[in-house]
């Protein structure tokens, strides 16, 4: 799996999710329980993961949405 974004934004999170599912695209939410570690205040953001085979489409329908995606680090 690869990264596709890394946000505190939980309104950016379902969006990206939203529009992955209506294009058949898998995606995961990785870090979605260290909101215990934070208190829930949101200080660690939660990443959206896709397969490899579907990282290219995935960018192609973020970058339509306009939202900013996760660069290979």
């Amino acid at each position: 799996m690869k990264e596709l974004l890394r946000t505190n934004d939980p309104t950016v999170i379902a969006l990206a999710t939203a529009l992955l599912d209506a294009e058949d695209i898998d995606c995961f939410q990785f870090d979605v329980n260290m909101s215990i570690l934070d208190g829930s205040i949101g200080i660690l953001p939660r990443r959206v993961m896709v397969a490899d085979r579907d990282l290219f489409m995935a960018r192609a329908v973020m970058k339509d949405a306009e939202i900013e995606i996760t660069l290979d680090r």
